[in-house]
């Protein structure tokens, strides 16, 4: 049967497929890219378990929020995403990466397809913005001098920071020093934007400013895994909800969270 229709000359023309003398009309938006999907996931912290039969799916382009008490498991889910916790039971698969058969030096090339926003920032405080994007350009093997420039420039202007690039951490607002966060994870161009509690440390009107940025990267079609405690937030912005809870991970409803 596969051999037959592979002999048969077979066009696409937006949702209609043609085979032969025969047409199909497909349905092009169900056949979206999964990012990120667990089955029967179990996530421990060395030997205690942390999250049991995780299952789930995020698709290309999606927001998804990730609640949770503290303790509930949310940090350790995120690390096991990018490879800082082995996957030990169960499947995992992102950004076609397999985390159950990951080995060590693969991490960094997950890494690369990721863009991890951390809650502290982590920028480096002796080296100015422009500075603290070419090391990450650098360590993650760009060479081209005027290439990671314009890359900088690039990232930069879509946070809206591209006036900031010569100041240093310590002379940049907890708001500003977040969105310089978030362009440094857009730097790899990568497909999934992994975003652990990115507006802990902010106020609320600075957390909003941080929100939007987010929601204009989504837009734009990169996918996004945001952790948070700020319920005000999700039901200002609202979008798939999942909820770490009693060792599960589970989907919830906006009012339910």
């Amino acid at each position: 049967m596969c051999n037959t229709i592979a002999k048969e000359k077979i066009l696409k023309k937006g949702s209609l497929l043609s085979i032969g003398t025969y047409y199909f009309y497909i349905n092009i938006s169900a056949m979206k890219e999964i990012v990120l999907e667990l089955k029967d996931a179990s996530i421990f912290q060395k030997e205690s378990l942390v999250l049991s039969e995780v299952s789930l799916k995020i698709e290309k382009g999606e927001f998804v929020y990730l609640i949770g008490k503290t303790g509930s498991g949310k940090s350790s889910f995120m690390k096991t995403l990018y490879g800082d916790l082995p996957l030990q039971k169960g499947e995992g698969h992102i950004v076609k990466f397999n985390l159950k058969t990951l080995k060590e030096n693969e991490i960094p090339f997950l890494r690369r397809k990721l863009g991890i926003v951390f809650q502290d920032f982590k920028l480096l405080p002796d080296r100015n913005i422009n500075q603290n994007m070419l090391f990450v350009l650098k360590a993650t093997g760009w060479t081209d001098k005027a290439k990671m420039d314009t890359q900088v420039l690039t990232v930069l202007e879509k946070v809206g920071m591209k006036t900031k690039g010569f100041k240093f951490p310590h002379e940049l607002s907890g708001g500003e020093q977040q969105r310089i966060a978030i362009a440094r994870a857009l730097l790899n161009d990568p497909e999934l934007i992994i975003a652990d509690e990115p507006t802990g440390n902010l106020d609320p009107q600075t957390s909003v400013e941080v929100m939007k940025v987010l929601q204009e990267i989504n837009k734009a079609g990169r996918t996004i895994l945001m952790a948070t405690h700020d319920y005000a937030l999700i039901l200002k912005y609202p979008a798939k909800t999942i909820k770490c809870d009693a060792n599960k991970v589970f989907e919830v409803v906006q009012r339910a969270v």
